[in-house]
């Protein structure tokens, strides 16, 4: 098991780029974990814990979240806001790790950044584990929900977005027995910005479809889904792991969108699978 993470810090384009890193210092085996929206590297926490010997983990919280310094002052920004700026934020964490490749493992949002690294810098990713999440572009029903959370943050500030999510994000399951989890995420929510919030809301929305940097890419790949959730359900994580050959398929029993805080044990499990088919796949 590895250590318990620490806060470190690196300059990203004159901005603090926060993150918990864990693990052995040699940067050679390394995963960059990568959060949902709208919560905070602080999510990785069970996962950080749970590296075996010889690897070592970095969890950054993105432009406006957690510890990170935000994008300019919103919404001026917002129309150029691209999902690859958080992207090019990691390239430049391996930089400062002094980490030539990196196994990704996002969640939710944190799916669409891992395929997003892998269209700016396939060469540098060693292994994607997509947890809830999704390679295609929004469709128009999707792009009208993210303009109404944009409205609404407008009018009734971060918190709102946030609790609009809340019972999206954790299954009924844990719901009614993991008052912990339900706890946590409400501490994840309380520092949500306007900032952080708008400039997400918008990057998701302007995401291109990544189908075809998943289908060309031939590094270790699982996928892993929660068997409640209601935003990315079973079928759309089926579908997500048929793009990627050879992708291995984990569907967790009482879990929602967030598996690896609702059922850490068997993400973890899967997790552990996934970085030893990476060993595998470089000896």
């Amino acid at each position: 098991m590895s250590s318990p993470p620490d806060r470190r810090c690196c300059s990203a384009g004159g901005r603090a780029l926060s993150f918990l890193r864990a693990g052995d210092p040699d940067p050679a085996r390394l995963v960059v974990f990568l959060h949902a929206f709208p919560l905070s590297a602080e999510m990785w926490r069970p996962q950080l814990a749970a590296l075996p010997p010889g690897w070592a983990g970095a969890a950054p919280d993105y432009r406006g979240f957690g510890l990170s310094d935000p994008d300019g002052e919103a919404p001026a920004g917002r129309a150029r806001a691209r999902i690859e700026d958080y992207a090019a934020d990691i390239g430049v964490l391996l930089d400062a790790i002094g980490a030539e490749r990196a196994a990704l493992c996002g969640c939710s949002l944190g799916g669409y950044v891992a395929l997003a690294a892998l269209r700016l810098f396939p060469r540098r990713v060693a292994g994607l584990l997509l947890a809830a999440t999704r390679a295609g572009a929004d469709s128009e029903a999707a792009r009208s929900g993210r303009l109404a959370a944009l409205e609404r943050l407008e009018r009734d500030g971060p918190a709102a977005v946030g609790a609009d999510m809340r019972a999206k994000l954790i299954g009924s399951s844990s719901r009614a027995h993991r008052p912990d989890v339900v706890a946590g995420v409400e501490r994840m929510m309380e520092g949500l910005t306007a900032t952080g919030v708008g400039y997400a809301v918008t990057r998701m929305m302007f995401r291109p479809d990544s189908s075809a940097d998943l289908a060309a890419f031939r590094g270790p790949v699982t996928v892993v889904v929660g068997e409640e959730d209601v935003l990315t359900p079973p079928a759309d994580g089926a579908a997500l792991a048929a793009l990627a050959p050879g992708a291995a398929l984990e569907t967790i029993p009482g879990a929602g969108h967030l598996p690896n805080l609702e059922a850490p044990e068997s993400f973890n499990g899967a997790m552990l699978a996934w970085l030893q088919a990476i060993e595998r796949s470089s000896a």
